[in-house]
């Protein structure tokens, strides 16, 4: 875990600029509601709301960034005063936060917006649970949001938006469905179910912090999508709490509540929560962890049994999620990763097939788009996959299975690449090899991802490659990719009866 959290590779510094930008942002924030005179309670709300602002807006353009982020205190702000409202009646209060949260998590049907919307949708409801907000604190609370977005906006669009030089990420759509065929719907209803066991098993736990096991349940279901990611994202948000527990209490309790050292601590938490996001998901939760420990001593209410109470109460929400996930309208992993991989097989055809026209001439042909779409469709299977390759896989066969698989489409991602960089030589021209070759790649992925009852195997691949010449790049990197498409037959098609993952 240490290696994938300090070694994972961080090409053009993407993951150190984005935590150092968060830094920054929720440090100005923060300190513009306490130059402003508000207290530490809206201070913390409003540092809360330039995390989130800055974490969850992931929107491929500048101006549907700036649209979400507008959006955020207009869905926010009314679930902050119900919640508010709701403090002193808890059954009104529970339903209250249970439809919230299968909302959040059904907006997701609508992307990167709806996504982000839900979550801070969820968060203000959590955060007036957490800081225990009353009616009468409602307009400084308001206002300390809004600062906090404006500042963190300032940083982000202003001083510093290292986005402007990149280009536009792809955004993948989810697979396609209605009512609960459609995965969001589904896990919607996943999401309110388990929520509502850990809300009534946290309740039974603490009646002051059971918001915590909800929060547990909530955060264990973004950013998966079937129940095999959904469990091990349980046991990796466990696992996490419980290495953040005891450096926390280590770190934080000699601080006595000191500000400017709990600051640091809290910046330190805030770098690595956006730092580790994108590798590491336990790390991830450790620095949450940390972060919440520092909060609660600048509050004054941390203790070791705080704590304790945290992890357990962490332990009982990533159990309601995985009742819920196993046994409420499940989404099969097998379901889930076939699905991915069939979107991505298709794109490496969409992949070739613009590259040859590009060679053949096509001055509209342009192959790197679909490669960005093909990085982004891996990185949806690797996470798919991610429950049968984890380390501690009783499933050694279907293991090996799911490894071959990446390592095999790893190799297709290469050659289509190399294949988009020749197309790009405006010296390479068009040979009839090419079009032979792309044939022959589109006969492949069309029998990889045809019904069981139309399937066959790609043709055998010849073993010597064209001769030199000026397109035989070209051809290389064709002849490459035929032959781990028709060595991908094996481990996707060897068994009817031994998917990958298990239906």
């Amino acid at each position: 875990m240490l290696k994938r959290m300090f070694v994972a590779p961080d090409p053009g510094r993407i993951r150190l600029r984005a935590a150092l930008r968060a830094v920054l942002g929720i440090g100005l924030a923060v300190t513009v509601c306490g130059l402003s005179g508000h207290s530490l309670v809206a201070a913390v709300t409003g540092g809360l709301a330039a995390l989130l602002a800055l974490f969850t807006v992931t929107d491929t353009t500048v101006r549907g960034q700036l649209v979400t982020t507008a959006l955020l205190p207009v869905v926010g702000l009314p679930v902050l005063a119900l919640a508010a409202v709701l403090h002193a009646h808890p059954v009104a209060r529970d339903v209250a936060f249970l439809a919230v949260m299968g909302a959040g998590v059904y907006a997701r049907r609508w992307g990167p917006r709806g996504h982000a919307l839900g979550v801070f949708a969820f968060m203000a409801f959590f955060t007036t649970q957490f800081l225990h907000t009353l009616p009468g604190q409602l307009p400084e609370l308001y206002s300390a949001v809004g600062l906090s977005l404006l500042a963190s906006s300032a940083v982000r669009f202003g001083l510093w938006y290292y986005e402007r030089r990149m280009p536009a990420a792809t955004v993948l759509a989810t697979v396609a469905g209605r009512g609960l065929a459609r995965a969001t719907t589904r896990q919607a209803v996943q999401a309110t179910a388990g929520g509502a066991l850990a809300l009534l098993a946290g309740q039974l736990l603490s009646e002051e912090r059971w918001y915590w096991a909800v929060g547990a349940t909530w955060w264990v279901f973004v950013n998966t999508t079937s129940r095999g990611e959904t469990l091990v994202r349980g046991f990796r948000r466990v696992l996490g709490t419980l290495i953040g527990v005891p450096v926390g209490l280590v770190a934080v309790v000699p601080l006595h509540g000191a500000a400017v050292p709990t600051a640091v601590l809290v910046a330190a938490g805030v770098f690595g929560i956006f730092y580790a996001a994108a590798v590491s998901y336990t790390w991830m939760m450790f620095s949450v962890t940390v972060m919440a420990g520092a909060l609660y001593g600048l509050l004054g209410v941390l203790d070791p049994a705080l704590l304790a109470l945290r992890v357990v109460e962490t332990g009982v929400g990533a159990l309601g999620a995985t009742v819920a996930v196993l046994l409420v309208l499940p989404v099969t992993t097998h379901a889930t990763t076939d699905a991915w991989i069939q979107r991505a097989l298709r794109c490496v055809h969409a992949c070739t097939a613009e590259a040859a026209a590009r060679l053949a001439g096509s001055p509209t042909a342009d192959p790197a788009p679909r490669v960005a779409e093909l990085e982004a469709l891996l990185g949806r299977v690797r996470l798919s996959l991610g429950p049968l390759v984890h380390p501690l896989s009783p499933l050694r066969a279907r293991k090996a299975r799911a490894g071959q698989v990446l390592a095999l489409l790893d190799v297709c991602a290469r050659e289509v690449r190399g294949l988009a960089s020749v197309a790009a030589d405006p010296e390479a021209s068009h040979d009839a090899r090419l079009a032979a070759a792309c044939w022959r790649v589109e006969a492949s992925v069309e029998a990889l991802t045809a019904p069981v009852r139309e399937r066959r195997e790609p043709a055998a691949v010849a073993g010597v490659l064209p001769p030199a010449g000026v397109v035989e790049p070209a051809l290389a990197h064709l002849h490459s990719l035929e032959r781990a498409l028709a060595d991908l037959a094996a481990p996707l098609h060897s068994s009817p009866r031994a998917p990958l993952i298990g239906a």
